[in-house]
C-alpha cells in the first residue's frame, strides 16, 4: 500500500479512521451519558452519590473482563472483538434508555430504577470492554517504536473528540417522547451503524498471526499477570491514579455547575455541556497539537500531565463563578490529555509486540476500575464542595513526584537509553525482520 495512504505510524488511513471511530463512538456515548446523568438522577430522585454509582458495577466488570478479551483478541483476531465490543455498547445503551424512560414516567420506585440502570450499564462493562484492547493492539502492531507515542496520542484523541461531541449532541437528543432517555437511544443507533462499518470495511490485522505463533512458542511458560510485571506496574499505578482523578472530576462537574448556577438540572444542562466541551477541546489541543508540535516523549508527558492537572484542580476547588470552573476544568483536561497518552505509550514501549494485546487489556482494566471510586468523590462533594478537587490536586502532585523517582517512569522514552537497551532493541528488530 502506498505511503500516501498511511496514517501516523504506518497504519492505512482507512483502517486507522475506522479504529479511531470505534473509540470515538464509545467515548461519545459515555461522556454524553455522564453529561445528562445529574439531570437524570435529580429528575428521577436518585441520590447524587448513587448517580455516580451507576458506573461502578460496569467498571468492575470492565476491569475483570478486559484481560480476558485481550487474550481472546490474540486468539480470535482484533476485528471480531471490536464487533463484540460495539454490540455490547449498543445493547447496553438501548437498555439504559428503556430504564431511564421508565423512571422519568414514574413506572417504578427510584430504587428499582437505579438497580435496573446499574444492570443495564453492566452489559457495557462485561461486553463493551472487548473492543478497547483490540483497537490499541491493532494500532501498536502497525506502528514503529519511534512513532508509537504519536500514534497512541492520535488514538487517545478519539476519547478527547468524543468528549466534545458527546456532551454537544446529548442535549440535542433530548427528544419530546423520550426526554432525557433520548441521548442513550441515539448513541445506541450510532454504535450499530459503526458496527456495520467495521464488519464491512475493516481488514483483520495481518500481523496478529505472527505474534500468535510466537506466543504459542512459550505456551509452556506460565505468564504472570501484567499488573505484577515490573516493567508495567509503575505505569499502571500512575494510570490508575490519573484515571481516578479525571473520572472524579468529570462525575462531580455536573453537580458543581448545577449548584453554582442555582438552576434546575434541565436548565443547567447546556452549561454542563459547554464546560465539558471546553475541557475536551483542551484535551485535543494536547493530544493533536502540543504533543506533535514538540515531539514529546512519554517521560515528558508523564511529568507535564499531572503537574498541569494539579493546577487545574486547584482552580476548580476555589472557583468563584461558573467561568472559573470552566477554566479550571479545561486546564485539568489539558493535563490529562498529556498524562493518559504518556502512560499508555510508555506501557506499550515497555513490552514487545507479542504482548501488546495483554498490556492493552491491563490498561483497559485500569481505565475501568477507577470509576468505582467516583461515588466517594461525589459524597465528599456533598459535604464540602472543594474537597474532591483538593484531593485530586494532592494525588496529581504525588504522581508528579512518582514520575521523577520511579526508574521505569523516569526512563520512559521511545529511544533506548543504554547500550543494553540498544542491543535488546536491535535483537527485537532482527526477530521481527525474520518473521
Amino acid at each position: 500500500m502506498e505511503k500516501t495512504l498511511a496514517a501516523p505510524g504506518g497504519l492505512p488511513k482507512q483502517s486507522f479512521a475506522i479504529i479511531f471511530c470505534v473509540s470515538l463512538v464509545t467515548a461519545m456515548g459515555n461522556t454524553g451519558m455522564i453529561s445528562v446523568l445529574p439531570a437524570i438522577g435529580r429528575s428521577i430522585g436518585i441520590p447524587d452519590f448513587l448517580v455516580a454509582g451507576v458506573f461502578s458495577l460496569s467498571a468492575l466488570l470492565w476491569a475483570f473482563s478486559s484481560p480476558f478479551w485481550a487474550q481472546a483478541s490474540d486468539k480470535y483476531g482484533r476485528k471480531p472483538l471490536m464487533l463484540l465490543g460495539l454490540s455490547g455498547f449498543a445493547v447496553s445503551m438501548a437498555a439504559c434508555a428503556i430504564v431511564v424512560s421508565a423512571g422519568l414516567h414514574k413506572l417504578a420506585n427510584w430504587m428499582v430504577i437505579f438497580v435496573l440502570f446499574l444492570l443495564a450499564r453492566a452489559l457495557f462493562g462485561l461486553f463493551g470492554a472487548a473492543s478497547n484492547p483490540a483497537t490499541q493492539a491493532y494500532v501498536a502492531e502497525h506502528t514503529p517504536v519511534a512513532q508509537r507515542t504519536q500514534s497512541m496520542s492520535s488514538l487517545a484523541g478519539a476519547f478527547g473528540l468524543g468528549t466534545v461531541i458527546g456532551p454537544f449532541l446529548a442535549p440535542l437528543f433530548i427528544l419530546p417522547v423520550l426526554g432525557l432517555a433520548g441521548p442513550m437511544a441515539m448513541f445506541s443507533l450510532i454504535a450499530l451503524t459503526m458496527l456495520v462499518v467495521v464488519w464491512r470495511k475493516l481488514p483483520e490485522s495481518e500481523h496478529r498471526p505472527k505474534y500468535e505463533a510466537r506466543t504459542h512458542a512459550f505456551a509452556g511458560e506460565k505468564e504472570r499477570p501484567m499488573w505484577r510485571d515490573p516493567r508495567i506496574t509503575p505505569f499502571l499505578i500512575y494510570g490508575f491514579i490519573v484515571a481516578v482523578s479525571q473520572t472524579a472530576q468529570g462525575q462531580t462537574l455536573g453537580f458543581l455547575i448545577i449548584d453554582k448556577l442555582g438552576m434546575s438540572p434541565t436548565q443547567a444542562q447546556g452549561f454542563i455541556a459547554i464546560a465539558m466541551m471546553f475541557g475536551a477541546v483542551a484535551g485535543l489541543l494536547a493530544q493533536w497539537g502540543i504533543i506533535r508540535m514538540f515531539d514529546m516523549t512519554p517521560r515528558q508527558l508523564l511529568r507535564w500531565g499531572v503537574g498541569v492537572a494539579a493546577a487545574g484542580n486547584l482552580l476548580v476547588a476555589f472557583a468563584p463563578d461558573y467561568w472559573a470552573v470552566v477554566a479550571g476544568y479545561a486546564i485539568s483536561s489539558l493535563g490529562f490529555g498529556f498524562a493518559r497518552p504518556g502512560f499508555t505509550a510508555g506501557s506499550s514501549l515497555a513490552v514487545d509486540m507479542g504482548e501488546q494485546a495483554r498490556v492493552a487489556g491491563a490498561i483497559a482494566a485500569v481505565n475501568g476500575v477507577n470509576v468505582v471510586l467516583a461515588p466517594a468523590f461525589v459524597w465528599l462533594y456533598e459535604h464540602y464542595h472543594s474537597a474532591p478537587f483538593l484531593l485530586n490536586m494532592t494525588m496529581m502532585l504525588a504522581m508528579l513526584a512518582y514520575a521523577f523517582v520511579n526508574p521505569q517512569l523516569r526512563n520512559a522514552d521511545p529511544k533506548p537509553a543504554t547500550l543494553e537497551d540498544q542491543a535488546a532493541a536491535t535483537l527485537e528488530k532482527e526477530d521481527e525482520g525474520g518473521m
